[in-house]
């Protein structure tokens, strides 16, 4: 029987909300706990939980969860929404600082396919990629350009199943999520023993989503210069580092499931790390 426990996690990864048969909508939330262990938290459907639970990328919270008793994944947890408490937001300040104190305890590959062999011998399922190099973004259109008639009636529904939401009632109508029309892949080098390979994972962060309705919103048909500045430009001058997820179905296939970017480091703050 799995047993329950409150743990401190900073919030690291929230992707854009899918429908979902049993809780209407549901993201996908990683984060470190205090310990320094990986979790991945569902169910989470972040957008109809009070506001004063919805919690935002590098945040601690303090809530209950337990081993996923369907999900043989080992970060991954059943967490009790209606537990949650927000704490402190982890800023940006001294370079990231605080912020690659946590990140400094994180499984870290240079080379994807070292990531999926640690996979297949250990079952790890979320850990952060330094990709050596960006090469492009793919801009696809997503195959369906809008929810099925399926996923409509998911997110159409009224009546939660279970009693996830007993303690916290949806008081408020939700908006109807909209649906990302396009599919957003990086290519990227990385160096493995037999020399420089290219990979390419899609990228599910919540914060991909939201850019994209902000450029369409600002900047209309003119949206994926703009997109692409952010994607491409802006972070390819940063320290950028994939958080990687794979999914429960089919484990061998792995997503960005967050954007973590901090500014590069100069020589002699490395050389200063390193001492330490």
């Amino acid at each position: 029987m799995a047993v329950s426990r409150t743990e401190k996690i900073l919030i690291l990864a929230k992707t854009y909300p899918s429908p979902s048969a049993q809780y209407m909508e549901t993201s996908c939330v990683a984060g470190i706990n205090q310990d320094g262990v990986m979790r991945r938290l569902y169910p989470v459907p972040f957008r109809m939980i009070e506001d004063g639970q919805q919690f935002k990328k590098w945040q601690w919270i303090d809530v209950i969860v337990e081993k996923a008793n369907k999900d043989h994944r080992p970060e991954s947890h059943k967490l009790y929404v209606d537990t949650i408490s927000c704490g402190d937001l982890i800023g940006t300040k001294r370079e990231w600082i605080h912020r690659r104190e946590w990140l400094d305890k994180i499984p870290t590959f240079t080379n994807f396919d070292a990531l999926e062999a640690d996979r297949l011998s250990s079952g790890l399922s979320l850990a952060l990629l330094r990709p050596k190099k960006l090469l492009r973004l793919e801009v696809t259109k997503a195959k369906n350009q809008d929810w099925t008639d399926e996923e409509r009636e998911k997110l159409a529904r009224e009546q939660m199943q279970g009693n996830l939401f007993s303690e916290v009632e949806v008081k408020k109508e939700v908006k109807t999520l909209k649906k990302v029309p396009y599919d957003f892949h990086y290519w990227y080098l990385c160096d493995t023993p037999d020399g420089e390979k290219e990979f390419k994972n899609k990228i599910v962060d919540w914060e991909a989503g939201a850019l994209y309705w902000n450029c369409v919103k600002s900047y209309r048909t003119d949206w994926e210069s703009q997109f692409r500045k952010k994607l491409e430009e802006d972070f390819a001058s940063k320290d950028l580092m994939f958080l990687m997820g794979n999914q429960h179905r089919f484990q061998d296939q792995w997503l960005i499931i967050s954007l973590i970017y901090p500014p590069k480091q100069k020589a002699h703050e490395l050389a200063q790390s390193s001492l330490f």
